[in-house]
């Protein structure tokens, strides 16, 4: 696929941090029209063939310091010419937190600064994407969501392209804002080396999700000839799996765990 990564290793103080701009466009695949099919999009294919383009920018930031949290973000556009002739088109994206201890004062700031971008244009949308933020980004097998999530949602086509793509911006420029308080906040904050453990222990998790559910990772890797190192930017630069790990009973590993499966809101 077309577009430009850029990648960060090994820095002080993020161990991993990228960003993708992508501009791709083809013919999509059996495969990932199916999946789109799935959602409810009703796409007429011309001789099995339906012409895509899709743009948009994406970022995933794994700091070292277990003390700041792991955040991403991603804003698209997307565009299929159907059979006959007529385009269907929409926006999607989303920022969420992935925090490996939990600090409520920075889920707070996080939460209410998506608040903000989102309140300017309709106050239902923050809920409404908070919610689907926490369904989307749920490990079924693990019975717990990535991180404390943020707004995420799809398929927005209304009510004007103009509108959206208004509001897809106001999110963007809302990244910034709602994460870098928090690195500055703790990127100097002292950790002993089991909390590095229970860091790499979470990022584990981070891979099963991005690998068994993500939609765009999916959808990356069913496009015909994609960048799959780009694909796969978002994975952390370290991980663990350890067999049966649980935390101890009122720990702060625990704390962060019990708010993984019962999310919060995190605004009044």
């Amino acid at each position: 696929g077309g577009g430009i990564s850029c990648v960060l290793q090994d820095g002080e103080v993020f161990e991993k941090a990228g960003v993708n701009v992508s501009v791709v466009s083809g013919l999509l695949s059996e495969e990932a029209a199916r999946q789109m099919r799935s959602r409810g999009k009703s796409l007429k294919a011309k001789d099995g063939k339906l012409p895509f383009c899709a743009m948009g920018v994406s970022s995933v930031i794994h700091p070292k310091n277990p003390h700041v949290p792991t955040m991403h973000f991603n804003y698209r556009y997307f565009e299929i010419e159907e059979a006959d002739g007529t385009k269907q088109w929409w926006f999607g994206g989303g920022t969420d937190l992935t925090p490996t201890y939990l600090n409520e004062e920075d889920a707070v700031h996080f939460h209410k600064t998506l608040k903000e971008a989102c309140d300017k244009h309709d106050l239902k949308l923050y809920p409404k994407y908070k919610k689907w933020c926490d369904d989307y980004f749920y490990i079924k097998h693990r019975g717990e969501r990535r991180g404390i999530g943020g707004i995420f949602f799809d398929d927005m086509d209304s009510p004007s392209k103009e509108e959206v793509f208004q509001f897809v911006k106001s999110c963007a420029k809302a990244v910034v804002p709602c994460y870098i308080p928090i690195v500055k906040r703790h990127c100097h904050d002292s950790f002993t080396p089991e909390e590095k453990l229970w860091q790499q222990l979470r990022r584990g998790r981070y891979v099963e999700f991005n690998l068994v559910y993500d939609r765009g990772t999916k959808f990356g890797l069913l496009t015909p000839g994609s960048r799959i190192e780009s694909i796969l930017m978002s994975l952390p630069l370290t991980a663990r799996w350890e067999y049966m790990h649980t935390p101890p009973e009122s720990s702060k590993e625990a704390e962060i765990l019990e708010v993984l499966r019962n999310p919060k809101d995190w605004v009044h």
